[in-house]
C-alpha cells in the first residue's frame, strides 16, 4: 500500500479539488484549512478547474505541471502524490504506491475525497481516469523551498467538547438528572439481592410472609424506578428541545453574517443538510450522552456485584463484552465512509427536488418532465445503493454483536449452574447472576450506540465547523459614519456638491471586478465614476455590460478586485455593510418575494408603520390592487411571488424599497415588466420621491432614464459615454443608437 497517507474528506459536493490539495500539502508536512484552499482555487457552485487547483498550489509554494499522460508515463515518470481528473467530474489523489504492473492482481491505491483510501483494480483505474481516451489529465506537484518557508495555518477545527456549552444553562436540570441517576442505581442494586433472599430464604424456608414482604419491596422499587424514569424523560425532553433550538439558531445567526459570495458557491442542499445534522448533535448531547452515562453507572455497580458473586463469571462477561465492542468498532470506519456518501447523495437529492418544484413552469413549458424525473430517479438509485450498503453493514454489526452476546450468556449460565452445583454459590445467587447479566447487556448495547452517535455527531460538527469558522462579513473595526452621512446628504451640503464642497458623492476610482480566477474575464474594467449626492444617475447598456455587477459592488455584496470606492472621502470597504445597507433601498432584477402577507413583504419587519406603508404603496401604484383583495394587506402570497403577476411582484419590490425611506436608492430594471400606463405613473411618483435622495437607476427602457441628471453608458465592462440625455443624443454615439428606436429619434 505504500507509506501511510493522511486523507481528508470533502464537506460539500464541489470540494474534491481543494481537498485533494489539502491532502498533498499535509503529506509534505503542512496543514491548510479547506476554506483557504477553496478561496485560492476560486471555487464556484460547479467546483474548481485543474487550473484553479494549480494556482492554489502555486500560492502555497508548490511547483505544478498539468499534463495528459498515458498509464505507463504515470507509472514510470510521475512524482507521487499527484492529482487525477476522475470520471470526468471529480478529482482524486494518487498517493505513493507499491503497485506492480507486472503482477496480475496488483491493486492501485486511490485517496478519494468522497470515500477515503480505496484499492482499485487496474481496469477500474483506467476506466475512471482515462475514460475512452488513451491519456488522462494529471496535476503533478513538487514542493519548492517557498513551500517549507511559509508558515502553515493553525488548526482551528472544533471537537465535540465545544457542544457541551449548550448544556451549561441547564446545570440545575443536570443536577436533578444525576441525583435521579444515583437513586435509580441504588434501587437497581437492591433488585438482585431481593431475588437472592427470595429464593435462598423465602422459598427454602417456605415463609409466605417473607415472600409477600419481598413482593411489596419489589413493587415499591418498580414504582420508584418508574417515577424516576418519567421525571428523567420529561427533563430530557425539555432540555433537548431548547438545546436544539439554540444550536440551530446559532447556526442561522452565523449563516446570516456570512458574505454574499459564500452563497454563490453553496448549493441549497449542502446548507439544508447541515441544518439536518443538528438533530444528530442534539440527540447526542441530550439523549445518547446522558443515557450512556446512566448506563455506565449501572454497569459499574452491577459489575462490582457480579465480581463479588463470582470472579470467573465476571471475567467471562468482560471478555464477551470486549469482543462485542471490538466487533462494532471494527465497522466504524466503513460506517463513516457511508455517512459521507449519504450526505452527498441527500444533498444532491434535495437540489434536484428544489429545482423540479421551483422550475415546474419551465419544465412543463419545455416538455422535459421525463428528463428531470430520470435525473431524480438516477439520484435515488445512488441513494438506494448507499442505503443497501448501510443496511448490510448494520446487519453485520448486529449479527456479530448478537453472536458474542448470546455466546457470553450461554457460557455464563453454564458456569453459574456449575458453581451452584458444586456449592460455591447458592441457587438464589445463580438467579441473581442471571438477572445481573440481563441488566449489564443493556449498558453494553447503550455504549455501542453511544460510539456510533459520537461518530455521527463528530462528522456533523466537522461540517458545521466549516460554517462557524468562516470569517463574517461584518468586522468590529468597520465604520458607521452616521453623522458624516447626515452631513453629506443634507440639503445644504447637496447644494454645494458642484461647488467647492470636497465630498462630491460616491466615487469609483479605477474599479475592476471579476467573479472567477485571475484568468477569468473582467466584468468591470477600470471604472472611474462619480455618483453625486442628491442627484439621479442612470446606467444604460447592453445585457452583460456590467451594470448589475456595478450596483452589487456599491451595495457591498462584493469587494472590487482592483481599485477603490469612496462614500464621500470615506473608503466604502471600511464602512459597516449592515449600516450601509440600512441606509440603502434597492430593487434588484432578481428580488425575492417571501411566503407571507403583502404588508410583510413590503415592510419585511414584524411591526409595520401604516403611514409609511400607505405612502410606499401609493408611490408603487399598488393601492388599487391591494384594495381589490378581500383581505387587503393581510393577503398572503406564495413563495417567490406565486399568486401575483410579474408586474404586481415588481411593484411590491418598489414599495419595499420606498418603505425604507432610504438616503440612497438603487433600481435595477425596476419597471421592466410593467405596462406603459403603470410605468408612466410610477416613474412620475418616483420622480417626486427621488428629490433629496441619491439615486442610481439601471434600465433598458431608456424613457425611464431620460430625465436623469447624468447618464452612464457601459459596454463590455467599460464606461464608453457619460453625460445628460441631450448631450449624449447630440453625440450620436452608443447612447444615440440605443435610444433611436425606442424614442423614434430618426436619423
Amino acid at each position: 500500500m505504500g507509506r501511510t497517507f493522511t486523507t481528508y474528506r470533502q464537506l460539500d459536493q464541489m470540494d474534491c479539488g481543494p481537498t485533494c490539495l489539502r491532502m498533498i500539502a499535509q503529506h509534505y508536512g503542512k496543514h491548510y484549512s479547506l476554506q483557504t484552499l477553496r478561496e485560492s482555487s476560486f471555487i464556484t457552485r460547479e467546483g474548481v478547474t485543474l487550473k484553479g487547483i494549480s494556482e492554489a498550489a502555486v500560492k502555497i509554494g508548490f511547483r505544478t505541471c498539468g499534463a495528459r499522460l498515458t498509464f505507463e508515463q504515470l507509472d514510470e515518470e510521475a512524482n507521487l502524490p499527484c492529482i487525477l481528473h476522475w470520471n470526468q467530474n471529480h478529482f482524486v489523489v494518487l498517493p505513493p504506491q507499491n503497485y506492480d504492473r507486472h503482477k496480475k492482481n496488483s491493486k492501485i491505491l486511490i485517496a478519494d475525497p468522497a470515500h477515503g483510501l480505496v484499492n482499485v483494480s487496474k481496469e477500474t483505474f483506467l476506466r475512471s481516469w482515462l475514460g475512452s481516451s488513451s491519456q488522462g489529465f494529471a496535476l503533478l506537484l513538487d514542493p519548492s523551498p517557498a513551500f517549507y518557508e511559509q508558515e502553515e495555518e493553525k488548526k482551528t477545527g472544533r471537537n465535540l467538547t465545544f457542544l457541551y456549552r449548550y448544556l451549561r444553562p441547564y446545570k440545575g436540570y443536570l443536577g436533578q438528572l444525576f441525583t435521579g441517576m444515583f437513586v435509580a442505581s441504588l434501587l437497581s442494586l437492591t433488585a438482585p439481592f431481593l431475588t437472592q433472599v427470595l429464593v435462598d430464604y423465602g422459598i427454602s424456608q417456605q415463609d409466605i410472609g417473607f415472600i409477600y414482604l419481598i413482593l411489596v419491596a419489589q413493587l415499591a422499587l418498580f414504582a420508584g424506578s418508574t417515577a424516576i424514569e418519567m421525571i428523567r424523560g420529561w427533563l430530557l425532553l425539555h432540555m433537548s428541545s431548547r438545546v436544539n433550538i439554540a444550536i440551530i439558531s446559532d447556526f442561522l445567526i452565523k449563516l446570516m453574517k456570512l458574505p454574499i459570495r459564500f452563497f454563490d458557491t453553496k448549493m441549497v442542499g449542502d446548507i439544508t443538510q447541515r441544518i439536518s445534522d443538528h438533530s444528530r448533535i442534539e440527540q447526542f448531547l441530550t439523549g445518547t450522552s446522558l443515557n450512556t452515562l446512566f448506563s455506565l453507572v449501572n454497569m459499574l455497580v452491577f459489575s462490582v456485584v457480579l465480581a463479588v458473586y463470582s470472579i470467573p463469571v465476571f471475567l467471562i462477561f468482560i471478555a464477551g463484552s470486549a469482543l462485542s465492542v471490538g466487533w462494532i468498532s471494527f465497522f466504524l470506519k466503513k460506517r463513516r465512509e457511508l455517512d459521507y456518501a449519504r450526505f452527498q447523495r441527500r444533498s444532491e437529492n434535495q437540489n434536484n427536488l428544489f429545482e423540479i418544484i421551483t422550475g415546474m413552469q419551465e419544465i412543463k413549458m419545455n416538455g422535459s418532465e421525463t428528463t428531470h424525473r430520470w435525473g431524480w430517479e438516477h439520484t435515488q438509485a445512488k441513494l438506494f445503493k448507499i442505503s443497501v450498503s448501510s443496511l448490510s453493514l448494520a446487519q453485520y454489526q448486529h449479527i456479530g454483536f448478537s453472536f458474542f452476546t448470546q455466546l457470553k450468556n450461554i457460557l455464563i449460565s453454564f458456569l453459574a449452574a456449575r458453581e451452584a452445583l458444586h456449592g460455591h454459590i447458592s441457587l438464589g445467587m445463580m438467579l441473581s447472576i442471571s438477572y445481573i447479566i440481563g441488566q449489564l447487556n443493556s449498558p453494553i448495547a447503550q455504549l455501542l450506540s453511544f460510539l456510533q452517535a459520537a461518530q455521527d455527531a463528530r462528522i456533523s460538527v466537522e461540517r458545521l465547523s466549516e460554517i462557524h469558522n468562516r470569517e463574517e462579513e461584518e468586522q468590529p473595526h468597520e465604520l458607521k459614519p452616521e453623522e458624516a452621512l447626515l452631513h453629506l446628504t443634507a440639503p445644504a451640503a447637496r447644494g454645494r456638491l458642484n461647488g467647492t464642497y470636497p465630498e462630491s458623492g460616491i466615487t469609483l476610482e479605477n474599479v475592476s471586478f471579476q467573479y472567477g480566477d485571475p484568468g477569468s474575464p473582467m466584468v468591470l474594467d477600470n471604472i472611474n465614476l462619480t455618483i453625486p449626492f442628491g442627484k439621479t444617475t442612470a446606467i444604460v447598456g447592453a445585457s452583460g455590460s456590467g451594470k448589475t455587477t456595478l450596483m452589487k459592488l456599491l451595495l457591498k455584496f462584493y469587494e472590487p478586485t482592483k481599485g477603490d470606492i469612496h462614500l464621500g472621502d470615506i473608503p466604502l470597504r471600511a464602512v459597516s455593510s449592515q449600516w450601509w445597507r440600512r441606509h440603502c433601498g434597492a430593487v434588484m432584477s432578481d428580488g425575492y418575494i417571501f411566503s407571507n402577507t403583502i404588508a410583510h413583504n413590503i415592510s419585511v419587519q414584524d411591526e409595520t408603520d401604516q403611514q409609511r406603508l400607505m405612502a410606499a404603496v401609493k408611490i408603487a401604484n399598488l393601492d388599487s390592487f391591494v384594495n381589490r383583495l378581500p383581505q387587503g394587506f393581510a393577503t398572503k402570497i406564495g413563495n417567490t411571488g406565486r399568486g401575483v403577476s410579474s408586474g404586481q411582484r415588481q411593484r411590491i419590490l418598489i414599495a419595499r424599497a420606498v418603505y425604507k425611506q432610504p438616503a440612497f436608492l438603487f433600481l435595477d430594471e425596476a419597471t421592466s415588466t410593467l405596462d406603459a400606463n403603470n410605468e408612466k405613473m410610477i416613474i412620475e411618483n418616483l420622480g417626486r420621491f427621488f428629490e433629496s435622495r441619491t439615486v442610481l437607476v439601471i434600465a433598458h427602457r431608456l424613457s425611464t432614464v431620460k430625465h436623469a441628471d447624468q447618464i452612464i453608458v457601459m459596454d463590455n465592462g467599460r464606461i464608453v459615454e457619460q453625460g445628460d440625455h441631450q448631450t449624449l443624443t447630440a453625440l450620436k454615439g452608443k447612447y444615440y443608437h440605443l435610444v433611436k428606436n425606442q424614442l423614434e429619434l430618426g436619423n
